[in-house]
């Protein structure tokens, strides 16, 4: 049997953490396992974990927080090369793709949304109006983003979530800024009920009007 190597096992390690990036379960934005976690569950030593969390830094699919933990920024090189050159886009250009994949994104997920993506959607809705009515303004435009990219997943086309994924967070602090005077909590309803009931005409509608306001 061939010896495997530090440089090897790192290289496996790096395999295996991507591979929980790639297939969804760390999700965009989510926490990872701490160091002494992944030790654990992977029997490989903490250097070893480190090394193989830096790499993933430096890929840019992974992002430390000084005292709080890494989190998951990517969910492939593709994306990070795409929000790269996004570095160098105008908000406005990205935020017209973005509203393009919006329709699209309403249309699928009428078609193809599944119970538990109907679940999630209405939590997060029902969270939205919350922030909305109370005037909290930063959970309120989290809790819309939130609420699009479920919209995003719920249309089960991996590219396609991939991409809203990325323009989503180019735009973030853009969204931040913003108020919301623009925004409207009838035509969200409006989307959440017709991919409710699996009407695509009706969702690329809802969809438009979210847009026009």
């Amino acid at each position: 049997m061939k010896n495997v190597g530090r440089t090897s096992l790192v290289d496996v390690v790096i395999d295996q953490l991507r591979r929980e990036i790639t297939s969804g379960r760390w999700p965009v934005g989510e926490k990872i396992p701490p160091e002494s976690s992944l030790v654990r569950t992977l029997g490989v030593s903490r250097l070893s974990v480190r090394e193989a969390v830096r790499a993933l830094v430096h890929a840019g699919l992974l992002a430390t927080r000084q005292g709080d933990g890494t989190y998951v920024t990517a969910s492939d090189e593709t994306s990070v090369a795409l929000t790269r050159l996004l570095a160098d886009v105008a908000d406005r250009d990205v935020e017209e793709v973005r509203q393009g994949l919006d329709v699209v994104a309403a249309r699928l997920a009428a078609r193809r949304r599944t119970p538990a993506d109907l679940e999630e959607l209405r939590a997060i809705a029902a969270r939205r109006q919350l922030h909305y009515k109370a005037e909290e303004l930063k959970e309120f435009v989290e809790a819309d983003i939130a609420f699009h990219l479920c919209v995003a997943r719920a249309g089960h086309n991996p590219l396609l979530l991939d991409l809203y994924t990325t323009l989503s967070t180019a735009l973030r602090d853009t969204i931040l800024a913003d108020d919301m005077r623009h925004s409207t909590t009838d035509a969200h309803q409006d989307l959440l009920e017709a991919i409710e009931a699996g009407d695509p005409v009706a969702a690329d509608a809802a969809a438009q009007a979210i847009l026009a306001v």
